[in-house]
């Protein structure tokens, strides 16, 4: 599923990872090193870039864990009911 949702460029069974990981090595090292080595540059550079970013991301992720919304959720889950949640924020 991974792979069909584009989260990974190849899914291969347990037993074939070396192999396959072998062939796409060979297949990069004798490519066009000099566009290999600048698609590397900017994807490192939009790592980096994107990185604060995405870790506030992840702390405002983080902060709806500790709020009214999962208690009630957790309860809805266990009383197989479904969750009454308070009115959204005016935002």
């Amino acid at each position: 599923m991974a792979e069909r949702i584009g989260l990974v460029s190849v899914a291969v069974p347990p037993g074939d990872v070396l192999d396959t990981a072998l062939d796409i090595a060979h297949r990069m090292a004798v490519g066009p090193q000099h566009a290999l080595r600048w698609t590397k540059r900017s994807l490192n550079h939009w790592l980096r870039t994107a990185t604060p970013a995405f870790e506030a991301s992840i702390a405002f992720e983080a902060m709806s864990f500790f709020g009214p919304d999962v208690a009630e959720a957790i309860n809805a889950a266990i009383e197989h009911r479904a969750p009454s949640f308070p009115e959204p924020l005016p935002w």
